[in-house]
């Protein structure tokens, strides 16, 4: 099973807010998910973001695979940096 960190659309019609959430790449964008790793909110002043860096972490050293967009939040937030400087020590 290929797992993702991607986002959920929830939110009224032209009032989008995501959950950042790991999936199962196979299912559906706002199909069955396996946990909810955080959320954006791209309507509020300079974009609101709140992520659980544990969680986050424990998905990408477990192989999840963040789409481009994730990958830009998480790179925002200084996550994916940490994300990159574990795998470079464990080398």
């Amino acid at each position: 099973m290929a797992v993702k960190l991607r986002l959920k659309r929830m939110g009224a019609k032209s009032r989008p807010f995501y959950r950042i959430v790991a999936a199962d790449s196979r299912s559906p964008r706002d199909g069955r998910f396996i946990e909810t790793v955080g959320t954006y909110n791209p309507i509020a002043n300079g974009s609101q973001v709140t992520i659980d860096e544990e969680k986050a972490m424990k998905w990408l050293n477990n192989g999840a695979i963040p789409t481009d967009t994730v990958r830009n939040i998480l790179s925002a937030n200084g996550i994916w940096a940490k994300f990159k400087n574990t795998k470079k020590e464990g080398k």
